[in-house]
């Protein structure tokens, strides 16, 4: 079982994890633009129709598949959920975690700020669960989807022994964000990152349900890298560069 490295405050000093930083918060401002612009868009031309919804899951899946390949210094997380889904794999220190999440959510509430500039102050539109989802049911919807998102990226990505697949991981990591949007988006509104949701919420100032898109991703994320890491990848792990594990 590997072990969870804390990590130390020296990290936010050293350049590789400067550049980092910068790359995550890059990559994650031009996800969130063309995700939320997406959104925008397609609330402009009907509403939540089909079309509309299929729209906004394919502009997530390109963007996904490419900021990740993009952002392959930072290791292209885009999300706290992959975040966390890396770190219980032990992949990533406490530390550093924490900064990318702080990193993943400025640029989430730029990219909408920007955007509702940009589109005059149109409404931006946000993750809430559809009428008759209640919160326990919206909070599984999102564990399962974001599940199957970090499965993804561990069995395509992380995995050591990926076989014939080596390199498609991002682009096969697009794809299964743009089916999970067009299987739960109507219901959920399939978030599956943290802060995806945060930066709509933000510039709208609507926290309705908003706390599901924390609880669910963070725990679908965590479970799919802790079994993931565990169950299928052999291999003598080694921890991180660490003062301080537990």
């Amino acid at each position: 079982m590997p072990k969870i490295a804390l990590g130390t405050t020296r990290e936010a000093s050293q350049p590789d994890c400067i550049r980092a930083l910068a790359v995550e918060f890059i990559t994650t401002f031009f996800f969130v633009f063309a995700g939320v612009g997406a959104a925008i868009t397609a609330d402009e031309l009907g509403g939540n129709t089909l079309l509309g919804l299929f729209a906004v899951a394919v502009a997530h899946a390109l963007v996904v598949g490419v900021m990740i390949s993009a952002g392959h210094i930072s290791g292209g997380h885009l999300n706290p959920a992959v975040t966390i889904g890396l770190l219980f794999g032990g992949h990533i220190t406490v530390f550093r975690a924490i900064l990318y999440w702080i990193d993943q959510l400025l640029a989430s509430s730029a990219a909408c700020i920007l955007l509702k500039y940009l589109t005059g102050g149109l409404n931006t539109p946000v993750h809430t669960l559809a009428s008759g989802v209640g919160f326990l049911q919206g909070i599984v919807w999102e564990i399962v989807l974001t599940f199957a998102l970090l499965f993804t990226v561990y069995a395509t990505m992380v995995d050591p022994k990926k076989g014939s697949i080596d390199g498609l991981g991002p682009m096969l990591t697009g794809f299964v964000v743009g089916a999970n949007i067009l299987a739960g988006g109507t219901f959920s509104g399939a978030s599956m990152n943290p802060a995806r949701s945060f930066g709509p919420a933000l510039v709208s100032w609507n926290w309705t349900d908003h706390w599901v898109y924390w609880v669910g991703p963070l725990i679908g994320g965590g479970l799919a890298g802790y079994i993931y890491e565990n169950f299928f990848i052999i291999r003598t792990h080694v921890p991180l560069n660490s003062d301080d594990t537990f």
